[in-house]
């Protein structure tokens, strides 16, 4: 298996691959993976919007929209920086304490899609060459 580093926990990623029939053919994960990037991308253009517009409570419902799917593919980096938006989108710092203003916030996240974007593309171009190998 090809080596994702600290993007992937290889644990959960291994279950999903359990699930196939064939390691060649590889029916049941990649279609899902595949989807996963499909749905990160749009997700990334309705963060967008919602960061235009200062829409912390939709940031925080897109948050944890993604980090839901990521981290039910063992996808950690994704995850952790969409738990960072969704914390932000509700006002409150990573520890859960209130944060001090809303430009905060908004700075927060805004660092966070920048780095998830990263990250998501990162992991993106790996699992093409873990899938097309």
């Amino acid at each position: 298996m090809l080596n994702f580093g600290d993007h992937v926990d290889d644990a959960i990623f291994s279950q999903i691959l359990e699930m196939d029939e064939s390691d060649s053919e590889r029916d049941f994960s990649q279609p899902l993976v595949v989807n996963f990037f499909e749905q990160a991308f749009e997700t990334f253009v309705s963060m967008d919007k919602a960061l235009a517009s200062s829409n912390l409570p939709e940031l925080s419902n897109l948050g944890h929209f993604l980090k839901g799917s990521s981290a039910t593919l063992g996808f950690n980096k994704i995850r952790d920086s969409c738990q960072l938006i969704q914390q932000y989108g509700n006002g409150l710092n990573v520890d859960g304490s209130q944060t001090v203003d809303r430009d905060t916030c908004i700075r927060k996240i805004e660092e966070a899609i920048k780095k998830v974007k990263i990250d998501t593309q990162q992991l993106e171009q790996l699992m093409r060459q873990f899938f097309d190998s």
